[in-house]
């Protein structure tokens, strides 16, 4: 049976209404139709299923265990402690009794079935949040920069992210009919869509805000990156302006490709909704339709070339974009631990295995942050690393709010044996994600663990690593940054790839591919055994990697990006 495309469905969804209303209320089965599967991502929901059962269910002739992943639209990444308690109840009423932080800065809720999801969306809606386009092809959640020391310049970037967000928020009301029951008005299901127009995007469209010397938000691996330069005063000037990064590929697709973006010049806080507009209706009117693996910006620009879309997004702005100004990225991690803010507040920077907060016997996470947030009188602040900040503590509760994390072994993780584990990242991959083609989540503490015996027989257990495992090569952990990275292939086999560098700004490359866990370890030992005697003051294992040529800069598109302060510049692919 052939389904129509999803260019098609989005044409034909009434504006992403579909039969949506109707899907929820057929209680023969616990999934929607093809079609309306399409067109939930844009409400910020996926129909998934266990895969765990899937063989054991196809034997008793029952359909899969659908349950649905629902993410939550959070530009900046910043929650109060009631929107905490709120969507802690949520998990625990209606989902799997986990939270789940993502690599964009939110939450996911895995584990809602199909009879409770409108129940379930009505509960986010109370915790005054919501879950419009935090998926499909529209601009997804805006990443902001969450150092909580730069207070007044966060707080700035934390505003330009929710402000970004609103102004690409799609028009249509069917999201508030759908779930929260707006009345519907006069053809409502044909309202103007001025940005997206009447087919939304070819694809996904991702924004992210860094704050120099720190690149957290891993802004080279978005579409549209908005670098922050402050002038000799430490006011906002504007930013330098990143496109065509994108972290997506294929295992042996030369044409399906990651890519860091490239810089294209300097805008004035005032000139930032232009120019963003212009880069997402040139993505619009120019990305690729007709094969899906081929619709993001970063292949558009690579297809028309550079010079086409910054002149087509120049023309859009009604300007022309300033030379870029000079800045430095130091790294891309989290500070865990406390550190001191503004304003006599403090910050504590707790390291999450894999972002997923849940209880277990040993370290009962979820609870803990639940008793946080019902005494915490600040904000928390997710981080693109799976992180969280218990920011704005004054200095009288630190007392307390350590009791807390003493309690329920809330630091655990930043205590982790090795500084590879403490910044570790990996997506969910196996059992929910239908995309997955080996574990990640669930393998990570394994495989960290056989890896400890190699790091300290040449004493690396505390050298810093960048290390970030995917289940596929659509790249949700952002794996072609890293140092180390690992993506699935098959059941327990991955590709091995490295050379990526600390500050997010250079791709890495496939050293050995379709290994398993004991071909990786072979792979690695003589490599950090080298590192360890061979390298030179405070150099980190992919610079050092590329200086002694073990790896080579990647042969597909990269970046051309000079960084003014140290005038250094990436090769040309």
């Amino acid at each position: 049976m052939s389904h129509p495309s999803v260019e098609k469905i989005k044409l034909e969804s009434r504006r992403l209404r579909g039969t949506l209303a109707e899907g929820l209320l057929d209680a023969t089965t616990g999934s929607l139709s093809f079609e309306d599967q399409r067109t939930i991502k844009f409400h910020g929901s996926y129909q998934q299923d266990d895969r765990d059962l899937r063989d054991e269910r196809r034997r008793q002739k029952l359909e899969p265990a659908h349950q649905f992943m629902i993410r939550i639209r959070a530009p900046g990444g910043v929650f109060t402690p009631q929107q905490w308690l709120g969507l802690d109840a949520v998990a625990t009423t209606f989902a799997n009794h986990s939270l789940r932080v993502t690599t964009r800065q939110t939450f996911q809720i895995h584990g809602v079935i199909k009879r409770d999801l409108k129940a379930t969306m009505q509960a986010i809606n109370a915790a005054m949040l919501d879950t419009i386009s935090a998926c499909g092809d529209v601009n997804r959640n805006v990443l902001g920069a969450s150092n909580p020391q730069q207070s007044t310049l966060h707080a700035q970037v934390h505003d330009w992210a929710q402000r970004l967000s609103a102004h690409f928020k799609p028009a249509t009301r069917a999201y508030y009919e759908v779930w929260l029951d707006e009345e519907k008005v006069a053809e409502s299901g044909v309202e103007v869509e001025p940005i997206y127009g009447e087919a939304y995007l070819p694809r996904k469209f991702k924004i992210a805000v860094a704050v120099p010397p720190y690149n957290d938000v891993d802004v080279f691996a978005n579409d549209l990156g908005l670098i922050a330069i402050v002038d000799a005063a430490g006011e906002l000037a504007g930013f330098n302006v990143a496109i065509g990064g994108s972290m997506g590929s294929s295992h042996g697709i030369p044409t399906h490709y990651p890519r860091v973006g490239n810089v294209i010049g300097f805008i004035t806080p005032d000139q930032v909704f232009a120019i963003a507009e212009a880069a997402v209706t040139v993505q619009r009117d120019l990305g690729d339709r007709e094969d899906r693996k081929h619709a993001r910006f970063k292949y558009t620009i690579d297809d028309h070339g550079s010079e086409k879309i910054v002149a087509m997004m120049q023309e859009r702005a009604g300007f022309t974009l300033a030379p870029a100004r000079p800045y430095h990225f130091e790294h891309n991690g989290d500070r865990f631990g406390w550190v001191e803010g503004e304003d006599d507040l403090w910050h504590l920077t707790l390291s999450l295995p894999s972002g997923r907060i849940a209880d277990t016997e040993a370290r009962p996470l979820l609870t803990g942050m639940r008793e946080i947030a019902k005494v915490h009188r600040g904000q928390f602040r997710m981080t693109c690393n799976q992180n969280v900040i218990i920011a704005g503590v004054p200095a009288s509760e630190r007392a307390r709010i350590d009791a807390l994390v003493t309690e329920h072994a809330l630091d655990a993780e930043n205590k982790a044996p090795t500084a590879i584990a403490r910044a570790a990242v990996s997506c969910v991959a196996l059992p929910t994600c239908a995309l997955a083609m080996a574990e990640s989540e669930r393998y990570l503490p394994g495989f960290l663990k056989v890896l400890e015996p190699i790091l300290d027989k040449y004493g690396l257990r505390e050298t810093p690593f960048l290390f970030r495992m995917s289940g596929c090569p659509n790249g949700c952990s952002r794996p072609y940054l890293a140092e180390i990275a690992l993506v699935g292939r098959a059941p327990g086999r991955y590709a091995l790839l490295l050379g990526g560098d600390h500050r997010g700004m250079r791709m890495n490359t496939l050293y050995r591919d379709n290994v398993n866990e004991a071909q990786i370890l072979e792979a690695l030992d003589p490599l950090l055994g080298r590192y360890a005697s061979e390298r030179q003051a405070d150099e980190r294992f992919g610079d050092f990697l590329h200086r002694v040529g073990v790896v080579q800069l990647p042969s597909y598109p990269t970046h051309t990006h000079v960084e003014a302060a140290e005038g250094t510049a990436v090769r040309k692919p």
